[in-house]
């Protein structure tokens, strides 16, 4: 994913450099946002996606795990004449080959073991719509020559019957694999990976996109806190700290530790202390010059380098500038409590 934040009301596509909410540009429905990035870099990426989704074209989604592969197909089906119909998604690796093909395709009563009904499958279920093959990198081999048929001549059958169906519907897959080493190992179709590769959308990793990191966040905990009797803030450290992770989880992770640490904090505000320990206890908390950060996070890390090497907040406030007056009131509002604040920075009470 990419970033997500509000204020875009219909698709568009536009360059954008500017780290802010109004600028952040991508496939949105109405109101709802549905795949947003401030990130330069994908641009092309949201271009195509904007042409495609029109289309009934098969469209292949890679990238590591929770890069936002889901979203950006569900963005593409909101975008599409089918929008009003279901989206249906199928997890490939959830379910053993002949569950799997029953998942998908469906199958009639005493077909195998445990069949004691008719089921329509999945397939039958987006009829209309769009059909989420997500990790597609795994599906088991048996299946696979039935899924190309389905791709090319709009046909199946469920297990154990003899009809043949006619299926209208469209197909987006995503997988976290390289689909080529899966057909050179022979785990994979040759003939089904060109079939599905007609239009492939790579989503970069979180740690590649840092300037979407902060909307993300945001996002994320707005979300959160509509479920929470307080709500919660982001103090300007935590953003700074947060875009120095690497995201191995990628926007999955973000989400898992903004949650936890809306849950733990014990004020409105969400402090460096309140994330996870590898989010953290990272090498340097305080951002740099020409990172992608706010101004007044550069500004909130200065001010805590100045208060943990001055002995008194007077000569904290001489040396930044400001009289002592504003620098409590600063304080006050990262921290709610100024004894809170100054027992991690060592400045003296008194002054």
């Amino acid at each position: 994913m990419t970033a997500i934040a509000k204020g875009v009301k219909s698709l568009r596509v536009t360059p954008s450099t500017q780290a802010s909410d109004a600028n952040a540009t991508g496939l949105a429905s109405g109101d709802t946002p549905l795949f947003l990035t401030r990130s330069p870099s994908l641009q092309p990426l949201l271009s195509l996606a904007e042409r495609v989704a029109p289309t009934r074209t098969t469209v292949l989604l890679l990238g590591e795990s929770g890069t936002g592969k889901t979203m950006l197909a569900r963005a593409i089906h909101r975008r599409s004449p089918r929008a009003a119909k279901p989206f249906v998604t199928v997890n490939c690796p959830c379910l053993q080959p002949q569950l799997l093909e029953s998942e998908l395709f469906g199958h009639v009563r005493g077909s195998f073991t445990g069949a004691v009904n008719d089921s329509q499958g999945k397939v039958a279920a987006a009829e209309g719509g769009t059909l989420f093959l997500d990790e597609l990198g795994e599906l088991p081999r048996e299946v696979q020559p039935k899924l190309l048929r389905l791709l090319q001549d709009n046909v199946y059958e469920r297990v154990g019957d003899t009809v043949t169906r006619t299926a209208d519907l469209r197909i987006i897959a995503a997988t976290n694999r390289d689909l080529k080493k899966e057909v050179e190992a022979g785990r994979f179709r040759e003939d089904l990976y060109y079939r599905l590769n007609v239009i492939s959308l790579e989503i970069p990793p979180l740690r590649n996109r840092v300037e979407d990191i902060e909307a993300a966040a945001e996002y994320f905990l707005e979300e959160i806190n509509a479920s929470l009797p307080q709500k919660r803030k982001l103090a300007p450290t935590v953003l700074a700290r947060l875009q120095q992770h690497s995201w191995p989880g990628n926007l999955r992770e973000l989400h898992n530790v903004i949650e936890r640490a809306a849950i733990l904090a014990e004020g409105d505000l969400i402090e460096c202390e309140d994330l996870p320990e590898l989010v953290s206890d990272g090498e340097d908390p305080c951002p740099q010059v020409g990172d992608f950060v706010t101004l007044e996070a550069l500004q909130t890390a200065h001010m805590r380098k100045v208060l943990a090497r001055t002995a008194t907040y007077r000569q904290a406030a001489e040396v930044l500038g400001i009289d002592k007056a504003t620098l409590y009131r600063r304080l006050k509002r990262l921290g709610g409590n100024v004894t809170a604040f100054s027992s991690t920075t060592g400045v003296a009470e008194a002054g």
